[in-house]
């Protein structure tokens, strides 16, 4: 599929790697790019430790050892890390110095091993809570599902109110935004079982939902039925096209759903990916072992309404 002007990509643009091959991920995932640093942080799971890959040196460096199988992260709206904990089962800040846990549990039952994390402009936190940090031995330890489902969860952290906002997916993986915030989107993953065994039947779709009083999804549907294995971490633009870290690579799809762009990967499955740089418009994107940049003339829905605030 050819590059075209509505996807933000500029024909001819390559996959660039970042750093000089020294340092590898066994499974990369989790990017956030870190404006002040001038730097992209990244979990390596099965690891057990983040690395980081600095603009400044060109080199990718380990930032953390014994990290507990951390997994996706965000910013904060003061540009603190918001980040999954698999190992601790919860959703952690690191503002330089110990991470410390801001959820643990809903109503006194730990959660599974939370995922994906995104921030909403009012600064409520938005986490997904799927299994592989109990089931899979190499991404967490062994455990129980405490209140026996998979859901995505709303933290208000000035109340610590915490509650869920969709339960109908089956195993919640990637969210983002639209760039109003109006909906919700989350990728759901059981054909991917933590326990690794074949399920054919299960679901591989990107789903929207509709966000009422900013607190509340509803109306839940496909957005698309992924054919590429599945949607891993996903982000969404400030055009509102959804970009999807997929098994070959990473497909653009636009607010209605059409495969607009695709982008090969440079190595591996792609596992996460997320826009940053100077003026936000670089793409990154993980690729089993290693991190890569593609420039592109778009930034983060998230970034443009951040902001306007």
């Amino acid at each position: 599929m050819s590059f075209v002007d509505k996807t933000g990509l500029l024909a001819g643009s390559e996959l660039e790697l970042l750093g000089d091959g020294s340092v590898l991920a066994e499974w990369a995932e989790g990017p956030v790019w870190l404006p002040e640093q001038a730097a992209l942080r990244y979990s390596d799971i099965p690891g057990n430790r983040i690395l980081q890959w600095s603009a400044a040196t060109g080199l990718v460096s380990v930032y953390r050892e014994g990290v507990e199988f951390t997994n996706g992260r965000t910013t904060g709206l003061e540009g603190e890390v918001i980040q999954c904990s698999h190992g601790n089962r919860w959703v952690e800040v690191d503002r330089g110095d110990e991470p410390a846990p801001l959820v643990s549990d809903w109503h006194g039952r730990r959660f599974n091993s939370p995922n994906d994390v995104i921030v909403k402009s009012d600064g409520t936190i938005w986490f997904s809570d799927p299994s592989y940090g109990i089931f899979r031995g190499r991404e967490g330890h062994p455990g129980r599902l405490e209140y026996r489902d998979h859901w995505v969860f709303r933290l208000d952290p000035v109340t610590c109110e915490c509650e869920p906002v969709i339960m109908d997916v089956e195993m919640p993986n990637g969210l983002a935004f639209s760039p109003d915030e109006s909906l919700l989107y989350s990728s759901d993953n059981s054909i991917d079982l933590p326990s690794e065994e074949p399920n054919p039947d299960g679901t591989h779709a990107i789903r929207v939902y509709k966000v009422i009083d900013g607190r509340l999804c509803k109306g839940g549907r496909d957005f698309v039925l992924v054919q590429d294995g599945i949607a891993d971490g996903i982000r969404v633009d400030e055009l509102g096209n959804v970009w999807s870290a997929e098994f070959s690579g990473v497909h653009v799809y636009s607010p209605g759903g059409e495969e607009i762009a695709y982008i090969p990967s440079a190595e591996g499955h792609v596992g996460n990916l997320c826009f940053g740089g100077d003026d936000g418009t670089d793409l990154f994107v993980l690729c089993t072992t290693q991190a890569y940049r593609l420039p592109t003339t778009v930034r983060d829905a998230s970034h443009v309404l951040r902001a306007r605030l």
